[in-house]
């Protein structure tokens, strides 16, 4: 869901376009953040007209398009910006995204599925499988390890025992 509404933006737009303001005084008076916002409203809404205000929900793009989105932004030499409003994309950073993934990876990179978590990735770490020598071991050393507590407790214990009537002699 965006953040604002397609009722909004039209009125916004129509502010700008039949009011002749500016993009300042729009975002100033509808109290948006910022005027890059309604310039980029306004540039959608005369390449598309009302449906270029409207975000594309849940497309999803194949390779073959990614591709020719990124040449005709370079043979045609556009901005991110230009070429999203051109192609109806919802924002620009998309086009940055394909763009970035064309110059690393070369055309066959917009062919790969990206959404999703990586495969590689597991929610928990990997326990690491000790050998039965080396299990046993650990074993017999915790075991032997309480066995010392137990007895400087009882140690301890003792040690108190005889100093406790010394001290209520005094």
């Amino acid at each position: 869901m965006s953040k604002y509404s397609k009722e909004f933006k039209l009125k916004v737009v129509q502010y700008c376009i039949e009011q002749h303001h500016g993009y300042e005084d729009a975002s100033k008076y509808f109290n948006i953040p910022s005027s890059t916002t309604v310039l980029e409203w306004v540039r959608k809404y005369k390449e598309r007209g009302c449906e270029g205000l409207f975000r594309n929900q849940k497309i999803s793009y194949d390779g073959e398009f990614k591709q020719n989105v990124i040449e005709y932004m370079h043979t045609n030499h556009l901005s991110a910006t230009e070429t999203a409003i051109h192609f109806n994309l919802g924002t620009h950073s998309v086009v940055l995204k394909w763009e970035r993934i064309y110059y690393e990876e070369g055309p066959q990179g917009l062919y790969k599925e990206r959404r999703g978590r990586n495969k590689n990735m597991s929610s928990k770490p990997r326990k690491k499988k000790l050998s039965k020598e080396k299990e046993e071991d650990l074993i017999e050393e915790v075991q032997r390890l309480r066995m010392e507590n137990a007895y400087l407790k009882k140690l301890q214990d003792l040690v108190q025992e005889r100093t406790k009537p010394k001290q209520s002699k005094k």
